[in-house]
């Protein structure tokens, strides 16, 4: 049997999925993108599991698409349909991942280029090695940023930058990355599988449901007006007022113990 595609590591709360092509720097087909989805959809059904982390194997995160992938290869009778590539494989995993019940955090290290740059900053958190490197290469082949490239860029850094990034495809550094908001934290790079670790175990520890409600709250409101998004607010304060981690966290805080936290 070939090794799989996605390796997984359980350290207690937290769930590791390490993408697993070193050899072809992590570049992504359409058997890798759907295992990575199942292992994510593996690890939501998982009550045990209250954090994830998404890491890579080698030298590199990932170069994104793997163009020698039949289903986008150049060549052959007819050109490939990318959109079908992107709507049975990358859509899907985009939205498992921000639908994701508990925290992910990404650790990137080496190169995280195009849809590989877009899937770890699309992760709750992204901590980095100082000599990762984040690039949107999609403008030298001819397309646009996709793996929620669009939707996320301008976000994260604002319009200006976002097309910058995008139109030039110029290399970002880890510290310029973490400089214009577009990653978290910057470690050296002998400390990042330790650093990514320890971040997740404190995330794990945390009322994992309100981590959940709270990146929800936060990607809604981008679309909403103040009123709406208070009302929204409203809402899941009144949900999450009536669950355990509430109680728990409030009963801890004021009898000065730590808290046991257990909704998911």
């Amino acid at each position: 049997m070939p090794p799989t595609l996605i390796a997984i590591e359980q350290h207690a709360s937290v769930r590791v999925l390490r993408l697993n092509r070193p050899d072809a720097l992590n570049a992504f087909t359409a058997a890798m993108l759907d295992e990575l989805r199942y292992s994510l959809e593996r690890a939501a059904e998982d009550a045990s599991v209250c954090c994830v982390v998404l890491a890579a194997a080698g030298r590199a995160f990932s170069v994104g698409q793997d163009l020698a992938d039949p289903l986008v290869a150049p060549g052959g009778d007819a050109p490939k349909d990318l959109g079908r590539m992107l709507e049975q494989h990358y859509v899907p995993l985009v939205l498992c991942l921000r639908a994701m019940p508990v925290p992910v955090v990404a650790a990137v290290q080496g190169v995280a280029a195009g849809a590989g740059a877009n899937l770890a900053i699309g992760c709750d958190l992204v901590i980095a090695a100082e000599g990762a490197i984040f690039l949107q290469a999609f403008s030298r082949i001819g397309l646009v940023p996709d793996c929620g490239g669009t939707w996320l860029l301008p976000r994260l850094v604002g319009r200006a930058k976002a097309l910058e990034l995008a139109l030039l495809g110029d290399k970002l550094p880890a510290p310029e990355a973490q400089r214009l908001g577009l990653i978290a934290r910057v470690v050296p790079d002998a400390e990042l599988p330790d650093a990514a670790l320890a971040l997740a175990q404190r995330l794990a520890a945390l009322p994992t449901r309100a981590l959940a409600q709270t990146r929800r709250a936060m990607d809604e409101a981008m679309g909403l007006d103040l009123e709406p998004a208070l009302r929204r607010e409203v809402a899941l304060q009144r949900q999450l007022g009536f669950a355990h981690d509430y109680l728990e966290g409030t009963a801890a805080f004021l009898g000065r113990r730590a808290p046991t936290f257990t909704d998911r």
